[in-house]
């Protein structure tokens, strides 16, 4: 059964607080790699593992402590990678709770359900399409009712095009993805793989629009903001009334509620089962003054997200539609194979450049760690994000690696079936690297720009990573490099690895310059960052 929400009203939010909240959201995006310090833990202290998406709550969370006697500390993890690791245990000890945007996939792996406790939901938002109001004019689509296969058809005509965070990486690009198989497959049911086998051609054509990827919805809000080029964005209702509240939009977002259903994310703050009974005492106090009406009110004007308790009534802001919650997989198998099918026979192919750092400070268990990082990439990782941040079937994967100059790119093309052979050369590839001479960063990066343009005309998702251990010593400066992309009439951005004594603030500066992120695995594991960077890719 399809389960209707209540119809809710719209009106209009308080700007200041919104560009804090779209700041908080962005900074989000480059949180660095999988590997995070223990958390501070102490009496009064709640360690939970969290979604970025939550990042927003911190300056409500820091007022807990004098309210209600609880310090919240928030570590941070993507959707798949924290479900994992309370899956298997590894949050067990480490962490007292967790707060993801929603436990539906955690609920799908065999023995995660065992190790959560009470789950108290604190808020909604459901996962939208928002388009530029002129779009929308020109479709029709701000005065009428609108359903998935009507956009599914638009964008098989390419009348639009729009961003979406990645399903492997983010729960909104999850929940958009089995909401849109959802109403295409009609399922009246929980999705299975039958319903996925009948919608993936109509898949095939909805995302043939999607010319923007990201790994989390601040990032991806963020970059839609810069780019100005795309029409539109599936993201959190959220996010998209933030964006039309910040400021920094040349032209509001029309938000489409389709009529035939969407997936909505309730947020539940869960306590883990191996939280002590002091721990347990904390999590009730925090959970229930999250839900006290006042909190629910600030909830709601300063994050957009509808509030969850009877007593507040959302606002106008909300519209009036009233929204269909569509049908969720019910079995790991199904959401993993559509996860699988999305990233591998239904999105854009990928075009990845890595520019490698292989100078002679690399030598030792710095070079030992890119070649696990590569080896995790290929295939090794077995974990639920390991296996879904694989280079992907039709992926172009280009290495550069460099020392005192740029080296022979060497690419890799992943067939549509069986990529096994192709990885397996990849990981050849990686084992064969060895360190020595210097470091020509600047040069090595024009060479990948040098290179991605040529490949431009194909449509394809294209980014480049950059990985280095320390300082430019050879070729070309910052300033060359800038003075050249800024010629460039095609750009696409640079994720960065900030790994041994990397001069952190010019490689900053590097994934500003693009539009990129940096990933930090100073203190980390440089597989974990590289893992991450995938969501982007």
């Amino acid at each position: 059964m399809r389960r209707r929400a209540p119809a809710v009203r719209a009106g209009i939010p308080p700007v200041a607080r919104v560009l804090g909240v779209l700041t908080l959201l962005v900074a989000s995006a480059a949180c660095g790699g999988a590997d995070t310090p223990a958390p501070v833990d102490g009496p009064e202290v709640l360690r939970v593992l969290a979604g970025s998406e939550v990042k927003d709550l911190e300056p409500l969370l820091k007022r807990a402590q004098d309210a209600v006697g609880v310090r919240v500390t928030l570590s941070y993890a993507g959707t798949l990678d924290g479900a994992d690791q309370v899956a298997r245990g590894g949050a067990d000890g480490r962490y007292d709770a967790t707060w993801f945007s929603s436990n539906r996939y955690l609920s799908l792996i065999d023995g995660a359900t065992a190790r959560l406790s009470t789950q108290t939901k604190v808020m909604v938002s459901p996962v939208l399409l928002g388009l530029k109001a002129s779009k929308a004019r020109e479709l029709g689509w701000d005065g009428r009712p609108v359903t998935w296969n009507d956009i599914a058809a638009a964008a098989r005509a390419r009348k639009f095009t729009f961003g979406m965070t990645s399903p492997a990486a983010s729960n909104s690009g999850f929940s958009a993805l089995v909401g849109v198989t959802a109403a295409l497959s009609d399922a009246g049911e929980a999705v299975d793989k039958a319903q996925i086998d009948a919608a993936t051609p109509k898949l095939k054509e909805f995302f043939s629009a999607q010319t923007l990827t990201a790994g989390s919805s601040g990032w991806l809000a963020d970059a839609y903001a810069k780019q100005g080029a795309v029409d539109g964005l599936v993201n959190y209702e959220s996010v998209l009334l933030g964006l039309n509240a910040s400021g920094r939009l040349k032209e509001p977002l029309t938000l489409v509620y389709p009529t035939d259903g969407v997936v909505t994310a309730d947020y539940p703050l869960t306590l883990l089962s191996s939280a002590t009974p002091d721990k347990k005492e904390l999590y009730g106090k925090l959970a229930a003054w999250l839900r006290r009406p006042e909190i629910q009110r600030e909830i709601m004007t300063t994050t957009f997200r509808r509030p969850i308790v009877p007593e507040v009534r959302p606002d106008r802001r909300f519209g009036s539609a009233s929204l269909v919650e569509l049908p969720f997989p019910n079995r790991r198998s199904a959401a993993d194979e559509l996860i699988g099918v999305y990233l591998n026979q239904v999105r854009r192919p990928s075009r990845t450049l890595f520019v490698l750092d292989t100078s002679g400070s690399m030598k030792g268990d710095r070079i030992d760690a890119l070649k696990q990082a590569l080896t995790a990439l290929s295939g090794a990782d077995t974990t639920v994000s390991g296996t879904f941040s694989r280079f992907r079937n039709r992926e172009t994967v280009t290495m550069i690696p460099f020392n005192t100059a740029p080296g022979t790119p060497q690419s890799f093309t992943l067939p549509e079936r069986d990529p096994e052979p192709t990885l397996r050369q990849i990981r050849a590839y990686g084992e064969a690297l060895r360190a020595g001479g210097g470091t020509a960063i600047f040069d090595s990066l024009r060479a990948a720009y040098a290179r991605a343009e040529s490949s431009a005309a194909s449509g394809d998702f294209t980014s480049i990573v950059l990985m280095t251990d320390g300082d430019n010593t050879d070729g070309g400066s910052y300033d060359d490099f800038a003075s050249y992309y800024g010629s460039l009439p095609v750009k696409f951005p640079a994720f960065v690895v900030l790994f041994g004594d990397s001069d952190v603030n010019e490689m900053k500066r590097v994934a500003q310059l693009t539009g990129g992120a940096t990933f930090d695995a100073r203190s980390g594991s440089l597989a974990a960052a590289f893992k991450e960077i995938r969501g982007y890719q």
